[in-house]
């Protein structure tokens, strides 16, 4: 018999059909979804159900587990799990091709219904679904198509109809490259927004802010090593010359501004440090940056708030929600729609072209990414993304220490030792830092110079007497109404708290 006349073995058939058919499908998915909407793509819609739909342990465990890499990871877990699903329906499909066919039009039905009800889609969203599920189909129906009823198709059949699949997905593949590419190129974007300086100036840092001791982290966080911790699978690509922000719900007057109106602003600037609530104690989950923008509170001065109003619910492009109490928005503590960062356009992972930036809150209750609605509103009319999924509607953030220098496992010689760390209770203060060795008595840091209340603080202590063997280094920080809780808690559902401790070994 000639071998390529020759059928191949069924569970052959259905990893390659399977794999190649995956790879067709939201390849197809893909370029179309860039050519008219590109958070539509099938592969986008199915991780941000997934995330939506992840109970709040699992997303903190993910995040504690991987941190910035927790989307890489989802991405690669959706990848194994779509091309284990299609190799199955392929497995079916040799046998039964209807049957194969009908199941991959379901699936593609389920990401279309799933991108319809995400809440910032639009009607357009369903093509690229469609004509994935179309060519998927067509390409199903090709590779399992038999010369008579109750027959396999032969090698050489199913090596063309294999070599067609596989010449599409390139050409899709190379499709969706080029397009993004023109639509980058075709943006505005960041690379052609100057900003102006700022009519308030932040103070400059003052001398003796930083501790100057060997791995200690900068006081400033550059912006590459930021923490990003979002819903968003991919950062949304925003024109700024098309973005708006709307002001509206439980005001005297609705308001509309464009980024232009934003840049006109006398833009002020702050030195303000963001912590994550999924920051488990003693991780890095925080960040200290200089921001550029808008203060909040004059910009709903003008729209004026309503008497009953306490909440303003604010609205990414993406869909995501935060819930911000409207007095942290409206008081003093300099509350920004940020458009700058460290000197810098505001970065696409951190929010571009704005954000929003509240001292004393942790982020998922104010720190709203590609912000482009504020409703102001009432925390008994009105939930965000992350309350409705059991996080504590207010949040404020908890005051915490940690060691940062030596780490866990880290050895020196003699007894001395020198410990270095970082410390915050934003719109506080942190007022002292103590350290204690092993279950001795708290010694007292030395801190570093303050930046201002809402900025993390640098502390360093020098330990001296440390006796040969294992020691437990343990630090806890102080704001003005006394000393951090030494409770024990989960990050779910405001926040995690208790001391931070690091094991090192001391030789002789």
């Amino acid at each position: 018999m000639d071998a390529m006349a020759a059928p191949l073995r069924p569970w052959s058939r259905a990893v390659l059909a399977g794999l190649l058919g995956c790879a067709l499908f939201f390849a197809v998915g893909w370029v179309t979804a860039e050519l008219f909407a590109p958070r539509s793509a099938p592969h986008l819609v199915l991780g941000a159900a997934v995330v939506d739909a992840a109970p709040p342990l699992l997303v903190d465990t993910a995040i504690d587990l991987f941190g910035a890499a927790d989307k890489v990871v989802l991405a690669v877990v959706l990848a194994v799990v779509s091309a284990g699903v299609a190799v199955l329906i392929a497995r079916v499909a040799t046998g039964h091709p209807f049957l194969g066919e009908l199941l991959v039009a379901g699936l593609g039905v389920l990401c279309l219904l799933l991108a319809l009800t995400r809440p910032e889609g639009a009607p357009v969203w369903v093509l690229p679904s469609v004509l994935a599920t179309v060519a998927a189909v067509f390409g199903l129906h090709r590779i399992t198509r038999a010369p008579a009823p109750g027959a396999q198709p032969s090698r050489r059949v199913f090596v063309r109809s294999l070599a067609g699949m596989g010449i599409a997905t390139v050409l899709a593949t190379a499709g969706g490259i080029a397009v993004a590419g023109v639509r980058r190129s075709s943006q505005s974007l960041r690379a052609h927004v100057h900003l102006p300086a700022p009519a308030r100036p932040a103070p400059p840092i003052p001398a003796g802010a930083q501790v100057d001791l060997p791995q200690m982290p900068p006081l400033t966080t550059p912006n590459q090593d930021f923490y990003r911790v979002d819903t968003a699978l991919i950062p949304p690509r925003v024109d700024p010359e098309q973005w708006r922000l709307r002001i509206h719900g439980l005001t005297e007057q609705d308001m509309e501004l464009t980024y232009a109106d934003l840049l006109a602003e006398d833009l002020v600037q702050v030195h303000l440090t963001l912590t994550c609530v999924s920051n488990p104690v003693g991780g890095d989950l925080a960040g200290n940056a200089t921001w550029l923008g808008v203060p909040l509170r004059r910009l709903l001065q003008r729209a004026g708030p309503q008497q009953e109003a306490d909440m303003v619910l604010s609205r990414s492009v993406d869909g995501f929600t935060a819930g911000t109490p409207l007095p942290a928005l409206t008081d003093d503590r300099g509350a920004l729609l940020a458009v700058g960062m460290n000197g810098q356009v505001l970065p696409v992972d951190h929010g571009f072209p704005v954000r929003m930036v509240v001292p004393g809150l942790y982020g998922y209750v104010s720190a709203t990414k590609w912000v482009t609605d504020l409703e102001v509103t009432r925390f008994d009319r009105a939930t965000a993304y992350w309350t409705e999924r059991g996080w504590a509607p207010r949040a404020p953030i908890k005051t915490a220490a940690r060691i940062d220098v030596p780490r866990s496992g880290d050895t020196f010689d003699g007894g001395t030792v020198m410990v270095g760390g970082t410390a915050w209770a934003q719109h506080r203060g942190v007022r002292r830092v103590q350290v204690r060795v092993d279950d001795g008595p708290w010694r007292e840091a030395t801190l570093a110079t303050e930046v201002n209340i809402d900025t993390w603080r640098q502390w360093f202590i020098q330990l001296e007497g440390l006796t040969p063997g294992e020691h437990r280094i343990t630090c806890r920080a102080w704001d003005p109404s006394g000393p951090q809780t030494a409770t024990v808690a989960p990050p779910v559902p405001n926040g995690s708290s208790g001391y931070h401790s690091v094991t090192v070994t001391a030789r002789e």
